[in-house]
């Protein structure tokens, strides 16, 4: 996200709506000198499968290579997933955010936006946050999952036609088809009635509300966490008598 470099200690990327431009300034290098280069848009899918390019477990690994080396990269994948006990997607899909909402005691500065059921899930850097970003999460990240997803029911739906297939792999098939449709509700359902509206804002945030309130103004669009904007958190932020906008 850009937060930390690997060519220059300390916070770089730690303003408010700051950017790559920023990033290389900083840093003073460029696309082509820095050792690792930050998401562009500071938007990585975390999602089951490699459904984009730039999701978490691909940007990991990536990471992995230039911090330690491409000669030490396969010994350091399988240290790294021998100490977590699971692979590094498993890891990022089921345990990070938790941990991350632990470490940083219930104010992350990476934020989960999640569909309601979960399958849909992205991370997004609190200070790199822009107006624009829940509409780049709609239309870069979730409408185009949306249509790989049906394109995927298409592909399942022809190798069914196809025939000659044994039992299993038809049970097989026919899981992958009902759980692909059920994500694709999932991620339907998130579009229509939570993100779609949220993205049409064009929602500002101010860094000096601090996370709770900023958390908060984001609604369901992110996920839920006991203490942060579960029912409670949210009663006790909407009691703030400072806070000049709705939430």
């Amino acid at each position: 996200m850009g937060r930390y470099s690997l060519d220059k200690k300390g916070l770089i990327l730690a303003n408010q709506g700051e950017t790559l431009v920023e990033y290389f300034a900083k840093t003073e290098t460029s696309t082509d000198t820095a050792q690792f280069v930050p998401d562009d848009d500071a938007i990585i899918p975390i999602l089951s499968g490699e459904w984009f390019s730039d999701d978490i477990g691909s940007r990991f690994e990536v990471f992995l290579k230039a911090a330690f080396g491409k000669e030490h990269f396969a010994a350091n994948k399988q240290l790294v997933e021998q100490a977590l006990g699971r692979s590094i997607r498993q890891y990022f899909v089921k345990d990070f955010y938790k941990d991350h909402i632990k470490r940083y005691k219930k104010r992350p500065i990476y934020w989960q936006f999640s569909s309601p059921q979960g399958h849909f899930n992205v991370l997004v850097y609190l200070h790199r946050y822009t107006p624009d970003t829940c509409s780049k999460i709609l239309h870069d990240y979730l409408k185009p999952y949306i249509v790989k997803l049906n394109n995927h029911l298409q592909q399942i739906a022809n190798q069914m036609e196809l025939g000659g297939l044994s039992g299993a792999e038809k049970a097989a098939l026919n899981k992958d088809e009902n759980q692909t449709k059920k994500i694709i509700a999932d991620c339907l359902n998130y579009e229509r009635d939570i993100l779609l509206d949220i993205a049409q804002k064009r929602l500002s945030l101010d860094l000096d509300d601090g996370v709770l309130v900023n958390y908060n103004r984001l609604g369901k669009a992110v996920k839920i966490v006991t203490g942060l904007n579960d029912a409670k958190a949210l009663k006790k932020v909407k009691g703030f008598d400072w806070i000049e906008y709705e939430l």
